[in-house]
C-alpha cells in the first residue's frame, strides 16, 4: 500500500469490481482505448490485477480517496506487456472514474508510484504512454516531469492496424540523481 496526503493506493477488494466495471463501460473513461469493456472482461482483469499486486507488491493499485470515495480508479506500475523499441521497461499509468477527473489524483498517485519505482525497485527509468489526442494524460506526464521525444512514438502492437488509436506517444522519466 502507498499513501499520499489525499490518497491510499491499496489492495483490491471484492467491492471494487462494480466500480471498476462501471469505469470500463463508461465511454468517457474509455475514449482513448479501442473498445469498452464488458462485465466479464472487467471481472477477469480485476482478478488478474489483484493477484499480480499480491504477488509482486506493485501493479494496478486501486485509488481510495481519504475521507471520500472507496474506489476512484487505479494507478498502474507495471512491466510493459509487449515488445517495442523501448522495452523492457516499466510503465506508470492511471485510470480514473470520470467524476474524479480534474482533482489532481492522477498526478498525486502517479508520483507515489514513481517514488516506489525509483526508491524501492531501483528502476533507472519509468515510461508512460498514451494516444496523441489524449492531451489530459500528456499534461499529467508533463506535470510529473516526464519528457517526450517524438522519435520514441510508436504503433501499439495490441491495437489493430488501421485503428485511429494505434499510434502512441511515449514519455520518459529518469531516476533522480541523489545529491
Amino acid at each position: 500500500m502507498l499513501e499520499t496526503p489525499r490518497l491510499m493506493l491499496r489492495e483490491w477488494r471484492d467491492a471494487d469490481v462494480d466500480a471498476w466495471a462501471a469505469m470500463g463501460a463508461d465511454p468517457r473513461v474509455m475514449e482513448h482505448f479501442p473498445a469498452l469493456h464488458d462485465r466479464t472482461q472487467s471481472e477477469a482483469s480485476a482478478a488478474r490485477f489483484r493477484s499480480g499486486l499480491e504477488r509482486d507488491g506493485y501493479g494496478w493499485w486501486p485509488i481510495e480517496v481519504k475521507g471520500g470515495a472507496a474506489f476512484a480508479g487505479v494507478i498502474v506500475l507495471q512491466a510493459i506487456p509487449f515488445e517495442s523499441h523501448f522495452t523492457p521497461a516499466i510503465e506508470v499509468g492511471w485510470w480514473l472514474a470520470h467524476e474524479h477527473w480534474g482533482r489532481g489524483y492522477a498526478t498525486e498517485g502517479a508520483r507515489a508510484a514513481l517514488d516506489f519505482a525509483f526508491n524501492e525497485l531501483q528502476r533507472p527509468e519509468v515510461v508512460a504512454m498514451t494516444t496523441p489526442v489524449n492531451v489530459r494524460s500528456q499534461r499529467v506526464m508533463q506535470r510529473l516531469g516526464m519528457t517526450r521525444d517524438p522519435r520514441d512514438d510508436f504503433e501499439h502492437p495490441n491495437v489493430r492496424e488501421g485503428h485511429p488509436l494505434r499510434t502512441h506517444v511515449l514519455f520518459r522519466l529518469k531516476r533522480p540523481v541523489d545529491g
